[in-house]
C-alpha cells in the first residue's frame, strides 16, 4: 500500500508549469471533478523513501469540476510501537505521583529530564495540558510551553494561596517547574532557564506565547489573573477555597493541539480555488525564498535573511500557527494528483 502511494506522488500531469508559483498562483487547467491525495514525511529532504518513513502528513482535497475545495482533511502520521496512529486522536493515558516533588530539567545539549508528577502517554503533546487534585487539596499541572516544549509542572499545597497573580508562576521561584522536553524543536532552545527567568507561561516569548490565550481554554487568563482563575480554566473546581479532590484529567489549549491547527487549516481551505491557492506558503515572500535552495528543499541550505521556518505566529498561515513548510507540500502533492502542479514545482518543506 505504501508503495502505491509512493508511485501516486509522481505520477500527475506533466503540464508545462511556471516553476516558483507562490500562494497566490493562478494556474488554468481542465480538472476532473474527484478525490485527490498528497503526502509529505519525515527526512525526504535527505533522502528517506516513504516506505522507510516514521512520520508523514496526508492531506486529502475534494475539488469539483471548477477546482473549488470542497471539502479538506489534513492528517499526521505518526508511527509508534509498529502501528500508525494520527497525532490529531486527541487520546492520552495520564497518572499523577503526590508523592513526587518536580525538579527542573538540565536544558541545552547536554538535556537530562528532571523528576515529573506525571506520567504521560499520548501522540500529541502540543498545547497538551493536565490537571489532579489529591484528597488532601493538593493540585498538579502539567502544561506544555509551546514556545520551549518544556512540560512546566506545578504543585500546589493545600495551603496555597491561590489569589496569587499568574505572572507569579515563575521558574526561578519554583512555582513553574520545566520538568521534560516533548520536543527537541522548539522556537525557543534554552541553554539555561535564567533565558526565561520571571516569565509566566503566559509571556515565555514576547512575540508568540500569544497563542497560549489568545483563544481556547485559556482565553481572557492573563498574568494579573489569579492562579484560581487558571486552574479553574483548566477544569479545577472548588469548594470556598479549597479544591476539590479530582481524578487525572487532560485537553488542549489555545488552537487545541495538532487536531485544532489542523482543523484551522482545512476550515480555511474548503470554498478556496486550488487553481490559485497553489501553496499553503507564499514562496514569493523575500525570507521564505531565499531558504528554497535549486533542488526545491525548504531550510537545507539557509542564506542570509532566510529562515528554516515559515511560520508566522502573529499573522497566522492558512489558519494555524504551526510551521507550515511541510503541510504546504503534502497540500501540493494532492495539487500534483490533480494535475494543478507538476512535481517538479512542489517545494518539499522541512519537515
Amino acid at each position: 500500500m505504501r508503495r502505491l502511494i509512493a508511485v501516486l506522488l509522481t505520477t500527475a500531469a506533466l503540464s508545462a508549469l511556471l516553476i516558483g508559483c507562490g500562494s497566490d498562483g493562478d494556474k488554468t487547467t481542465e480538472l476532473n471533478a474527484g478525490r485527490y491525495v498528497g503526502y509529505s514525511w519525515a527526512g525526504e529532504a535527505k533522502g528517506t523513501s516513504f516506505d522507510d518513513a516514521g512520520k508523514y502528513i496526508e492531506t486529502i482535497l475534494e475539488l469539483d469540476e471548477d477546482g473549488i475545495i470542497t471539502d479538506a482533511t489534513m492528517w499526521f502520521w505518526v508511527k509508534k510501537d509498529g502501528y500508525w496512529v494520527t497525532r490529531q486522536s486527541g487520546n492520552a493515558y495520564v497518572e499523577v505521583d503526590f508523592s513526587v516533588t518536580p525538579t527542573t530539567a538540565v536544558p541545552g545539549s547536554n538535556y537530562e529530564a528532571g523528576r515529573t508528577m506525571f506520567r504521560i502517554y499520548t501522540a500529541d503533546m502540543m498545547s497538551f495540558y493536565a490537571t489532579a487534585v489529591a484528597a488532601d487539596g493538593t493540585v498538579a499541572v502539567a502544561i506544555v510551553d509551546p514556545i520551549t516544549r518544556y512540560q512546566m509542572e506545578m504543585k500546589f499545597s493545600p495551603d496555597f494561596d491561590y489569589q496569587t497573580q499568574m505572572k507569579e508562576l515563575t521558574v526561578d521561584n519554583g512555582l513553574m517547574v520545566p520538568t521534560i522536553r516533548t520536543s527537541g524543536s522548539g522556537f525557543m532552545k534554552p541553554e539555561s532557564f535564567d533565558e526565561i527567568s520571571g516569565r509566566s507561561i503566559l509571556h515565555i516569548h514576547d512575540e508568540y506565547s500569544h497563542v497560549v490565550n489568545d483563544q481556547g481554554k485559556l482565553a481572557h487568563i492573563n498574568d494579573n489573573s489569579t492562579v484560581r482563575d487558571f486552574v479553574g480554566a483548566l477544569g479545577v473546581s472548588f469548594d470556598g477555597n479549597r479544591p476539590q479532590e479530582q481524578d487525572p484529567s487532560y485537553g488542549y489549549f489555545g488552537l487545541g493541539g495538532w487536531k485544532g491547527n489542523y482543523d484551522s487549516i482545512s476550515k480555511n481551505l474548503v470554498g478556496k480555488n486550488a487553481t490559485k491557492v497553489t501553496s499553503l506558503v507564499n514562496w514569493n515572500v523575500d525570507k521564505f525564498a531565499k531558504g528554497v535552495n535549486d533542488q526545491r528543499q525548504f531550510g537545507m541550505d539557509v542564506v542570509s535573511g532566510a529562515t528554516k521556518t515559515a511560520q508566522w505566529s502573529v499573522d497566522g498561515i492558512s489558519g494555524a500557527t504551526v510551521r507550515m513548510s511541510r503541510e504546504s507540500t503534502s497540500y501540493q502533492r494532492a495539487l500534483v494528483q490533480a494535475g494543478i502542479l507538476s512535481e517538479e514545482e512542489v517545494v518539499i518543506g522541512r519537515f
